[in-house]
């Protein structure tokens, strides 16, 4: 996903009116997803729809604790959806509800705002519309009738700060996982978020900010 999407960051930037060609911007926002913009973990809620349910959560929370790297995690939970057909997936993810403050936080700063996910660019994709902001992802390969044959790249969310940080002065990270504490090392600001589960203590502790709801959590952004 990076070679292909850097150079349309870069471009996108270069072209914004708010900044200048060459020149950095002040503020940029990198927000998880599951958890954080989303009220529901993704991966639990395909695999509910396809009966995977136990299997997906044990897998997701051992993630979430640090207890399975992300990319093994990742991999193993690709393999259990992989049999599911693109449109169904998309179908569940279409119906997941967001954080109404978060929501709207972004919609509010677009050109700022950035999701930072290890999900597949596919499958997160009636997100990405309905947000209107750019999606770092991990990315599928497909055959020529648009069929998913394999992972192409699995997202790694420092690669994905650093790639910010060469376009914006300051980087604020916002997640609820330990999968964001690489994003959280690389970015100035760290915000830990209670959102559906309580922040594990590896993240509170790379963390300047802990937030309890979206509410509190856009006021504070407001004041970054």
């Amino acid at each position: 996903m990076y070679r292909a999407e850097t150079r349309a960051l870069a471009h996108s930037f270069e072209q914004s009116p708010g900044g200048v060609a060459g020149h950095k911007r002040p503020t940029a926002f990198a927000f998880d997803l599951d958890g954080t913009i989303t009220r529901a973990e993704l991966l639990p809620m395909i695999a509910s729809e396809l009966g995977l349910e136990p299997e997906m959560r044990l897998l997701t929370e051992l993630t979430m604790a640090g207890m399975i790297p992300f990319e093994d995690s990742f991999r193993l939970r690709f393999a259990i959806l992989r049999t599911a057909g693109l449109e169904r997936i998309r179908s569940v993810v279409a119906e997941v509800e967001f954080d109404p403050d978060i929501e709207e936080f972004i919609r509010q700063n677009r050109d700022r705002c950035f999701v930072v996910t290890g999900n597949l660019d596919l499958w997160v994709q009636p997100l990405q519309e309905r947000l209107g902001c750019r999606f770092f992802t991990s990315t599928a390969m497909t055959d020529a009738n648009g069929h998913i044959t394999g992972l192409d790249t699995v997202m790694r969310k420092n690669v994905a700060a650093l790639e910010l940080k060469e376009h914006f002065d300051r980087l604020v990270a916002i997640g609820d996982g330990f999968n964001d504490v690489p994003m959280f090392d690389v970015a100035d600001i760290g915000v830990a978020f209670y959102g559906i589960h309580s922040a594990p203590d590896a993240l509170v502790s790379v963390s300047n900010y802990v937030a309890l709801d979206g509410k509190s959590l856009c006021r504070l952004l407001n004041t970054l």
